[in-house]
């Protein structure tokens, strides 16, 4: 057990016993626990497996190459609809968890058998979303935010040219390059502080 998630627990507001409850089955399939990203995460001789997380509305358990698991209890979720990779389990209570540790426990196993095999994720990558017109109208006016958006990594940039892309009207989307634009000269993702 390592003392970086017993603090992490200990501050938990939402969900302490459900991570909890979700960290012990973890640590019993034999994986080392480390704290990455600021949550729980559980590896495989040094290659992440599981990570726990908390969200408002479920506790979840994320599986890094859950798209190469067989969801025999046809409990895999897909994280978004961006996600390729990624599935999640999710939970409510520790009730829930309790009540499907054993299926929890074979997608755990199911997941270190890919780590042990090696198997590489075969993702195809997608062609990169097309920038919003209004993102690059914004560009012309201001070469410094064109700059700032090109250092920043692929994904911030996917994260922003959806956020900005996914609005109907022009002007919401304008409005969203407004928005957007101190956090992208100063170097942030769409969701960082």
């Amino acid at each position: 057990m390592n003392p970086k998630v017993d603090a992490f627990l200990e501050r938990a507001q939402q969900w302490p016993k459900e991570m909890a409850a979700l960290r012990a089955i973890a640590l019993d399939c034999g994986l080392t626990e480390e704290l990455k990203w600021g949550k729980p995460c559980y590896a495989f001789e040094g290659k992440n497996v599981v990570v726990i997380q908390g969200f408002k509305a479920y506790c979840a358990l994320l599986f890094f190459k859950g798209n190469l698991l067989s969801d025999v209890h046809g409990l895999l979720v897909l994280t978004g609809e961006n996600t390729v990779v990624g599935r999640q389990l999710r939970f409510n209570s520790v009730a829930e968890i309790v009540a499907q540790k054993a299926a929890i426990k074979s997608y755990i196993y199911q997941a270190i058998e890919v780590e042990k095999a090696g198997i590489k994720d075969p993702v195809v990558k997608k062609a990169a979303p097309a920038i919003p017109p209004e993102l690059k109208q914004a560009f012309e006016r201001k070469p410094a935010l064109k700059k700032a958006f090109e250092t920043l990594t692929p994904g911030r940039q996917k994260a922003y040219i959806i956020f900005i892309g996914q609005a109907k009207q022009s002007q919401t989307r304008v409005t969203r390059v407004d928005k957007c634009a101190p956090q992208i000269l100063k170097g942030l993702g769409l969701n960082e502080a």
